[in-house]
């Protein structure tokens, strides 16, 4: 009995791994959260799956929506409400039932046959079930196991793609919402230049051409603030359009101003640091690793699946009576369907196999080059970004104050005309503008490099695979 069991272990195995395979019942959400731990801001939720709990995440975006909504909070409602994105985690889920279908045993088939002639009448009975799906179901579990492991790093990689693309546009929103409220002061102050250069002209104190070039400025000051409305408005759609928002979620408001800057530029001090982060913990060079285990795991089964993918085993109870109710003949019996391996050796199939982990393992050294160098750039891009603002807010911007505040000095006691204490009034105005400019490329930059070190490559959207693959491959690669 105990050698019948051992030499029965590997089925019995085989049909437990069959049974234990089932579809996740959030579609694996809770194993894309895993991934995504620590590149989220706290408290961030992927869409849920149940209504009940989608009903209660829109009853939170709503409670969001009644404040001012910060960079976190835009984020986190972009992840719960953003249609993309639950398109996307929905075709994860789509990727693990297909794994768990192609985990599971195929059916056996069942013949029924009943054939008279003049002399007899025969009942035969058949029990086919193929044998190659059962031999390969470990191996075909690793690899699927692998698979969706690197199913579930993509879909990661969405994640925090669209965490940072809204963080982006967020950072966008508010800059330019900064810049239409110094356009609008600008504006004024080249209004009150041209009326009283339009006041004075008429009473003779003003020529033609000092109004004329009033005039042209305040112009100027009005195309500007048009095209700062403009773009405030465009910014702020394309941030409601990251979060899922429409109809009347569209009045949400916004913080007055950016962020301010950090007092340091962060941990990593070189780019070699950021390299070996990035090499750590990029979620794009792990799915890429995933893919090339799975080529390589393959490979050896390559040629054996293509030679022998069709064993199969029959069972046979036929009966055999003659028509005048005499003598009765069973027959009984297995019979085993295998290939002959004449023209097909294999060796197109075994090529395909070993290219494909070549191909796996090219593609993993290229992304992790670039990868390297994406680190490097991002980090410097990250450093120049810092120092530029530092510099507008520590030296340049309270050197226009001063500017301003000794130009006002002068004009109470007569000194400066109301024409310099207006141009000062707007070239202060412009080095707000600037400061703030250069506030939110720092925030931008900061957001790039933590994507390039911890997510994927900044801009790119990764594709997520999600094809069952072919009986055949499953079976020879």
């Amino acid at each position: 009995m105990k050698r019948a069991i051992l030499r029965l272990s590997p089925l019995l195995a085989a049909l437990v791994l069959a049974g234990c395979a089932s579809v996740s019942p959030d579609g694996l959400r809770s194993d894309v959260a895993q991934r995504t731990e620590g590149r989220l801001p706290p408290g961030a939720q992927l869409p849920p799956v149940d209504a009940k709990a989608r009903q209660e995440a829109q009853a939170q975006i709503n409670r969001w929506l009644e404040g001012p909504v910060d960079a976190d909070t835009a984020v986190r409602i972009a992840l719960l409400n953003n249609p993309g994105l639950q398109g996307q985690l929905a075709q994860l889920g789509i990727a693990d039932a297909q794994r768990v279908q192609t985990l599971t045993l195929p059916n056996p088939s069942f013949t029924f046959g009943r054939f008279r002639n003049s002399q007899e009448r025969e009942i035969e009975r058949q029990f086919s079930f193929g044998l190659v799906q059962l031999i390969t179901l470990p191996w075909r579990s690793r690899w699927q196991g692998w698979q969706m492991e690197q199913a579930t790093l993509t879909a990661a990689q969405q994640v925090v793609l669209l965490a940072a693309d809204t963080r982006r546009t967020w950072l966008r929103a508010v800059a330019a919402e900064q810049a239409l409220a110094a356009n609008e002061r600008m504006h004024e102050a080249a209004a009150l230049g041209g009326e009283l250069a339009a006041r004075m002209a008429q009473v003779g104190n003003f020529s033609k051409m000092d109004q004329a070039r009033e005039l042209a400025l305040q112009q100027q000051a009005a195309a500007q603030l048009a095209r700062a409305r403009l773009n405030a408005q465009l910014e702020r759609e394309q941030l409601a359009r990251r979060m899922g928002l429409w109809g009347q979620q569209l009045a949400f408001q916004l913080p007055a101003q950016l962020p301010a800057l950090p007092k340091s530029a962060g941990d990593l001090r070189s780019g070699e640091d950021a390299e070996a982060t990035a090499l750590r913990q990029r979620l794009d060079l792990g799915a890429l690793r995933r893919d090339l285990d799975v080529s390589a795991g393959r490979e050896g089964w390559a040629a054996i699946g293509s030679i022998f993918g069709d064993i199969g085993a029959t069972y046979s109870n036929n009966t055999s009576t003659e028509r005048d109710g005499g003598h009765s003949d069973k027959t009984q019996g297995w019979e085993f369907d295998m290939p002959l391996p004449l023209f097909d050796w294999g060796f197109a199939a075994r090529g395909m196999a070993q290219n494909e982990a070549l191909r796996s393992a090219a593609v993993l050294r290229d992304n992790a080059i670039r990868a390297r160098s994406e680190a490097r750039s991002q980090w410097l891009a990250y450093r120049t970004a810092y120092d530029l603002a530092q510099q507008q807010q520590a030296e340049v911007l309270p050197l226009a104050r001063l500017v301003q505040e000794e130009t006002v000095y002068r004009y109470n006691g007569m000194f400066v005309s109301v024409w310099q204490l207006l141009a000062q009034a707007r070239a202060t105005t412009q080095a707000v503008v600037t400061a703030t400019e250069t506030q939110r490329d720092f925030w931008l930059a900061e957001t790039d490099l933590q994507l390039a070190l911890t997510g994927t490559s900044p801009g790119t959207a990764p594709t997520l695979n999600t094809a069952a693959p072919a009986a055949s491959n499953e079976q020879g690669h």
